[in-house]
């Protein structure tokens, strides 16, 4: 019995001896691990932000296949995924931005992304008409294929021509614009502003009317509250740009008979309350955001003050 008992004592201190081994084999395994990862977050190389984004792409096809038959549900999650990229592109970028003008931010999947969504779902009308307005400052081609490619898919969709005009109303070429804006008129249920506006092309196309008229439509259609603030801020800007132009007319009359520039708004402010435009009780006059604007030039000219929301470019 006593050999037993020592056989038995004998075979546990081996078992315990080999247990502890594999607890220290463990612990200098996991802190060789962490050791491992210090040193390559210390010394690995500066992420290549290209390739990091390329993980947000997948082509249209292979989410076809992966949707199983639920294209429209996945075309919706990747739209998500797409309004994602371009906030985390804007949220870390240090300016001021429109927009529409977003090409300082770098959206270089903006495009490919868009085209997948579309692909997934051809009637996306929301995918277009932001690709129309958001996409040209970053790739106007891609922004008139994918305006095409929605027409294609959706014949008898006016509002696609509505875009399309606009991208070409954007590039000052009056002449297509008022072509695809006529185009659109002709469908079955298209609102008698498209051949308005397709005259407006042809006869005025730089001119700020047209822009209000383009911008007025925009507004009203939109169903994105994104590209609703950017219509409604460009609007802003036309009418800014209006009373800028008025306020200049007095200025140079008070000049003109004064021999001099004018030294505060006060001088000038009876006259600006008889044309109607805002002024303020100091006799400023104040802007559609409602930020007074600021004598410059010695007083001889006018410009957005400081604190004013409306777009400068």
């Amino acid at each position: 019995m006593t050999g037993m008992r020592s056989d038995h004592q004998s075979i546990v201190r081996r078992q315990r001896g080999r247990e502890m081994a594999l607890a220290l084999v463990i612990v200098l395994g996991l802190t060789g691990v962490v050791l491992l990862s210090r040193w390559m977050d210390v010394n690995r190389p500066p992420v290549d932000t290209r390739i990091e984004e390329e993980k947000l792409y997948v082509t249209g096809n292979t989410l076809k296949r992966m949707s199983l038959g639920f294209n429209g549900l996945v075309a919706d999650w990747y739209w998500m995924r797409t309004l994602q990229y371009v906030g985390r592109k804007i949220e870390s970028y240090q300016g001021e931005l429109q927009l529409d003008d977003l090409s300082p931010v770098g959206l270089r999947l903006l495009a490919p992304m868009l085209d997948v969504a579309t692909t997934l779902d051809p009637d996306f009308l929301a995918a277009y008409q932001y690709a129309a307005v958001v996409l040209p400052a970053v790739d106007v081609d891609a922004a008139v294929k994918l305006t095409e490619k929605g027409i294609a898919a959706n014949p008898h969709a006016w509002p696609l021509y509505q875009h399309l005009g606009y991208i070409h109303w954007q590039r000052r070429d009056y002449q297509k614009a008022s072509e695809v804006y006529r185009r659109g008129a002709q469908i079955p249920g298209a609102p008698r502003w498209m051949e308005l506006m397709a005259r407006r092309m042809e006869a005025e196309g730089g001119s700020r009317d047209t822009a209000r008229a383009i911008y007025t439509q925009l507004y009203e259609q939109a169903d994105d509250e994104s590209i609703k603030l950017l219509a409604r801020n460009r609007l802003l800007q036309l009418r800014s740009l209006d009373e800028r132009d008025l306020i200049r007319r007095v200025l140079a009359q008070y000049q003109a008979r004064t021999g001099r520039c004018a030294g505060s708004w006060g001088e000038v402010a009876p006259v600006l309350r008889a044309v109607r435009l805002n002024v303020d009780a100091s006799g400023t006059p104040v802007d559609p955001s409602g930020a007074p604007y600021q004598l410059v030039q010695g007083g001889c000219d006018v410009d957005l003050g400081p604190h004013s929301s409306v777009p400068r470019k």
